[in-house]
């Protein structure tokens, strides 16, 4: 007897088709009794992969939100047992699914999750959960992340980025450049840093101007280049943090040319701060600052509680 699957797809995923939906769609039901949801609005995905526990293996096809709204939609959903998940890429960096070792083709990526299928190979990763409220409230609301998060800039980009999709423009790798530009150009606030890193045993880290956390390298690409501020970060480790203290033009070319050559040096004192497999931390702000999960514009923070979560996911692969 097959097992169960259940396939995820967002139809406006940036890099696939109607017709490559349906070629993998024919070939997953070879080997699963495989059942298709197209998602509709934002959220969607997660609200299907917290109800729908029928299945032995959710298949997301979309890109890292689609993913991220999926594992939030299992892990909040209280069910004692989880299905496996498996990622197909259909959006434009697919980060999560390419850290999983899955090619960035779509049919490629279909053609190694049968084979999985097959040997009935998986294993167990670690994830990232933010907590944090609102700006100005007090109702604190707890966020999962497969691959990253940010304060500061890295995600006023992201909420430019959601803007101008919102507004009917694709997303790509020169539209997040020119966006980048753009938001670090406009922003006052830059030269002024409003962060402090807190972990516990060791001193606040006060005077921070932008926070990247990730749980997994590399943090992005820009087409098939790896972007590596943190490249040992691993889902088998903690979290890994990259926090410069200053984004004025010098610092941040040469921040930016270590992130393209995936440099593992340690932070400099004063200058850059540089975290390895780190089980919790808190990043407090002295104004609201923009945060981004997995890509996810969370809105304006004044606090966010960061924690590792071990073996939190069984993989398909």
């Amino acid at each position: 007897m097959k097992p169960r699957g259940l396939l995820i797809a967002n139809p406006h995923a940036t890099s696939t088709t109607p017709q490559m939906r349906d070629i993998i769609t024919g070939a997953l039901a070879h080997e699963l009794e495989l059942e298709v949801i197209t998602t509709t609005h934002r959220g969607h995905a997660g609200e299907i992969a917290a109800t729908r526990g029928d299945a032995a293996l959710l298949i997301t096809l979309g890109g890292d939100g689609t993913v991220n709204e999926v594992v939030n939609g299992l892990l909040e959903s209280g069910r004692a047992e989880r299905p496996m998940l498996a990622a197909i890429p259909g959006g434009s960096a697919n980060v999560m699914a390419r850290a999983l070792g899955f090619p960035n083709d779509p049919i490629e990526a279909t053609g190694m999750i049968l084979e999985a299928l097959r040997t009935e190979s998986s294993h167990e990763i670690g994830l990232g959960n933010a907590r944090f409220a609102a700006s100005g409230t007090s109702e604190p609301r707890s966020h999962w992340f497969t691959i990253n998060a940010g304060l500061g800039l890295d995600a006023k980009v992201i909420a430019s980025m959601e803007a101008q999709r919102a507004a009917g423009r694709a997303a790509s790798p020169l539209r997040y450049i020119r966006t980048a530009v753009q938001e670090y150009v406009g922003d006052h606030e830059r030269t002024s840093p409003a962060l402090t890193l807190e972990v516990a045993g060791a001193d606040p880290v006060p005077g921070i101007a932008l926070v990247i956390v990730q749980n997994t390298a590399p943090w992005t690409y820009f087409g098939p280049m790896p972007i590596n501020p943190c490249p040992r970060a691993s889902f088998d480790t903690g979290l890994d943090v990259f926090a410069p203290h200053s984004l004025g033009v010098p610092s941040t070319v040469r921040y930016g040319l270590r992130m393209l050559r995936g440099s593992r040096a340690s932070g400099v004192a004063g200058a850059l701060t540089v975290l390895h497999d780190v089980e919790a931390f808190t990043v407090r702000a002295e104004r609201p600052t923009v945060l981004q999960v997995d890509g996810d514009g969370m809105g304006l923070v004044d606090e966010v509680a960061f924690r590792s979560v071990p073996r939190a996911l069984r993989i398909l692969g």
